[in-house]
């Protein structure tokens, strides 16, 4: 079965992480590059980044990104220096970013570089990107637009947010190994990211959305909300201040006709019926994924529901 994941942050990375290396599952997994930025003259994809090395079993667990055993030896430098380095990157990271940037600066596609890299830590399932354009997040507070890091960083999503936009995705083309994931998927699943900053950006890109719309593919969401609330992430402070419905039917309704299934936790299981009276399907499981097992069971229920 080809399974298409649309996906960002660590909720995205753990779902890819359970379907990848599924017996039968041949797995490609859109990711969200709209967080990307520039810091110290290096260009960053945190959510790309993020994807890689969760399945090259090379994440830091406890904080759900960046590099397990890692150092911050430069980072030291540059603060020494005067620089700001409240975007907190590792010396292995470093490595990383410092390939990426000069693989772009030779000409090489963003789409190239991340498939370079994924292949060099290991990584068996596809990580594809919506768009070789650059799409950056914009969050709009009372002191005035921030980027996405410096929102999600720097103030740690401190400000309330009163706007979001996304610059760029208007004249952003989409790859065409996106639109053929999508097109020849079975299962198009959207994860359980930040419906607004993790999934929109990719489906914003111009032919995205479309595609998805005309795929041959059932698409389910799994929800991000359990019982009301986030399990790491601002989606629900986002969605309440911008006036959305805090919990998986809010996050149902936000997805609108694009959704065919809804996943939503046990916790959760009252809204199945309102669920399904927007004529959507509706399964009810343990979505809270700690361990690679509870990741794995939960990506073979979902195909077992989706069958």
């Amino acid at each position: 079965m080809k399974v298409t994941l649309l996906a960002g942050g660590v909720g995205g990375a753990k779902m890819a992480e359970g379907f990848d290396g599924l017996a039968g599952v041949e797995l490609s997994v859109i990711g969200n590059i709209a967080d990307d930025a520039a810091f110290h003259g290096l260009w960053v994809s945190p959510d790309i980044d993020t994807l890689t090395y969760s399945l090259a079993g090379q994440i830091d667990r406890a904080q759900g990104w960046g590099v397990a055993d890692e150092s911050h030896r430069a980072l030291s430098v540059l603060n020494e220096l005067g620089v700001e380095t409240w975007m907190t990157l590792g010396d292995r990271d470093f490595g990383l970013h410092i390939y990426r940037s000069a693989a772009l600066a030779q000409g090489q596609s963003r789409s190239e570089v991340a498939a370079h890299v994924a292949k060099t830590f290991g990584v068996q399932s596809e990580i594809l990107l919506p768009t070789d354009d650059v799409v950056q997040t914009r969050v709009r507070t009372a002191e005035g637009w921030l980027s996405f890091q410096e929102y999600f960083v720097r103030e740690q999503c401190r400000p309330e947010v009163l706007e979001l936009a996304y610059s760029g995705i208007e004249a952003a083309k989409p790859t065409e190994a996106a639109l053929t994931a999508i097109a020849e998927a079975d299962l198009i699943v959207l994860a359980p990211s930040n419906p607004l900053v993790s999934i929109t950006p990719i489906l914003e890109v111009q032919g995205i959305r479309e595609a998805v719309l005309a795929a041959r593919a059932k698409v389910a969401a799994v929800s991000p909300l359990i019982a009301g609330k986030v399990v790491k992430g601002p989606a629900d402070r986002m969605m309440k201040a911008l006036g959305l419905r805090v919990d998986a039917l809010g996050v149902a309704e936000y997805y609108g006709d694009l959704l065919g299934h809804m996943v939503i936790d046990t916790l959760d299981a009252a809204l199945k019926p309102q669920i399904m009276a927007l004529g959507r399907g509706c399964t009810v499981l343990q979505t809270l994924m700690t361990e690679r097992a509870e990741k794995q069971a939960l990506a073979a229920s979902i195909l077992g529901a989706m069958a």
